[in-house]
């Protein structure tokens, strides 16, 4: 808890707030810009003394029911409440819901300027929601699935065909170890929601590498490491990877890079070329 950053904002926002915005009088003898504290404590249904000590970087630890309360009376926006539970050192639980699957237009062009890199944007659950053209290549054509067959996680614990199922990613256990904490993570920020709880189920019933993992309470996620892929057409790529916090979004971008003039760098070139394309099959 940032206590003087979290007083500063209080009062910036309660200074920006008019009490016609909130349904109060202005009155002719108001000399405060914007609300009274008094007048923020009773919207958000708190003591005065609580708020002032807030706003005089002098309060206790606020609970979560208390932000929530202070977030409504001075009309913050999504992004000013998220802030107010981060100076406040808490994480705002969002029960029954998960993160938006929308992909911002701004990370959407992003993606499609990274022509020489394979990148695809995922959420806390694994499910790819967004590609490019040279991620489909790597990977496998994402459009020709359903959207809960895209589930990385799905794909690494439940599918029949193992050496198909890693997309030939030689250290699987780094793999693995990666995807199952970013869905531990998940179950902390979104504990009670149902499509959750579902693909859990799921792949503890059908995996017994998944149910080791899972139990153990292991947590390891390596934000930048690197990966060989033995690619069935192309041969080896060794790729550098770097996963990106998407702002604003429990959505991570996921970016795969060679050493420029390596052996690695000319075979991501040629897959670039050939493709989501079969080279055994007529196309």
């Amino acid at each position: 808890m940032d206590k003087h950053a979290l007083a500063a904002f209080l009062r910036s926002r309660r200074e920006q707030i008019r009490p016609e915005d909130v349904g109060l009088p202005r009155g002719p003898r108001r000399r405060t810009p914007g609300l009274r504290r008094e007048e923020v404590a009773q919207l958000a249904h708190i003591s005065t003394d609580h708020y002032s000590r807030l706003e005089q970087a002098r309060g206790r630890h606020p609970s979560a029911q208390v932000l929530r309360g202070i977030a409504r009376a001075l009309r913050l926006s999504d992004q000013e409440r998220a802030h107010l539970f981060s100076l406040a050192g808490e994480r705002e639980e969002q029960p029954g819901r998960l993160p938006s699957r929308e992909v911002a237009p701004a990370t959407a062009t992003l993606l499609d300027r990274l022509t020489d890199a394979p990148a695809l944007v995922v959420d806390d659950t694994c499910r790819v929601l967004a590609w490019n053209p040279l991620a489909a290549a790597l990977f496998e054509d994402f459009s020709a699935l359903r959207g809960g067959d895209r589930n990385i996680l799905r794909r690494l614990f439940l599918h029949p065909d193992r050496d198909r199922a890693t997309y030939g990613i030689t250290d699987h256990r780094r793999l693995v170890t990666t995807a199952v904490s970013y869905l531990r993570v998940a179950t902390t920020h979104y504990p009670d929601n149902a499509e959750l709880r579902s693909l859990i189920a799921e792949l503890l019933a059908g995996s017994a590498e998944f149910a080791r993992l899972w139990n153990s309470q292991e947590l390891r996620i390596e934000h930048h490491s690197r990966q060989v892929f033995e690619h069935p057409q192309v041969g080896p790529i060794e790729l550098d990877f770097d996963i990106l916090t998407v702002p604003d979004a429990d959505q991570q971008l996921v970016i795969f890079t060679a050493e420029p003039g390596s052996p690695s760098y000319r075979n991501l070139q040629f897959l670039k070329v050939i493709g989501v394309q079969r080279m055994d099959v007529p196309t």
